[in-house]
């Protein structure tokens, strides 16, 4: 039922958006990109050494930036946002309890989730004007991310296991993203800063694990 809630909420604002921009004329002052989604494949790096790629990532996220003009033309502008992201990590390392992870061993299915609130600040340039739907952009600023939720999981000799919002999960994250493209779709990435675990060792080595995505966003008005 909240699938399907979500699901009208977001076509009727997009209807209401389009609705707002058939009505601007050339050289109005307007809006762009209110509304995103985003799809991306993920990778782990600066895994400990020793550490195995275990298998498919991927992410999805969206949600809603103001958009603020910095000129009349509005092709520079700063936006502000707020959206809800989920990930998931093959991610070849095993936690042991709430305070212990180690590298991987004979474990299967081994799996992080994570539901994210989401704060974007982008800078913004586009070929856009008042009435323009399709247009060139780049796009590219600093993503915060405040972790809801995380998900340990694995089987062990046929038992599935699970550890949830472990006490060393980084929850506060933040990292650079970029997104270009024309039209509807846009080539995505981001480049985390943070580790997403902390004050962990493997090894005598710090756990320095850090996100990078790669894939598509699409901008609604």
């Amino acid at each position: 039922m909240k699938y399907c809630f979500f699901t009208l909420f977001f076509v009727f604002s997009t209807h209401l958006l389009l609705a707002q921009k058939d009505s601007l004329k050339i050289g109005d002052k307007y809006w762009e990109d209110q509304l995103y989604l985003n799809i991306s494949y993920n990778v782990l790096q600066n895994q400990p050494s020793g550490t195995e790629d275990s298998g498919f990532s991927y992410s999805f996220s969206g949600g809603y930036i103001k958009d603020v003009p910095l000129n009349k033309r509005g092709d520079l502008a700063v936006g502000i946002g707020l959206g809800y992201g989920f990930s998931s990590f093959n991610h070849g390392l095993q936690v042991i309890d709430d305070t212990t992870i180690e590298l991987q061993n004979a474990i299967t299915n081994n799996k992080i989730t994570l539901h994210n609130l989401e704060l974007p600040i982008q800078f913004r340039w586009r070929t856009s004007d008042a009435v323009t739907y399709a247009f060139w952009r780049v796009y590219t600023g600093v993503k915060m991310t405040y972790n809801l939720s995380n998900t340990h999981s694995y089987i062990l000799n046929n038992q599935s296991i699970e550890f949830s919002n472990v006490s060393f999960f980084n929850k506060f994250q933040t990292g650079l993203e970029i997104s270009a493209g024309y039209g509807a779709f846009n080539l995505y990435g981001y480049y985390g800063f943070t580790p997403i675990y902390k004050d962990i060792t493997i090894a005598n080595e710090n756990l320095n694990s850090k996100i990078i995505k790669f894939g598509l966003i699409f901008y609604l008005l």
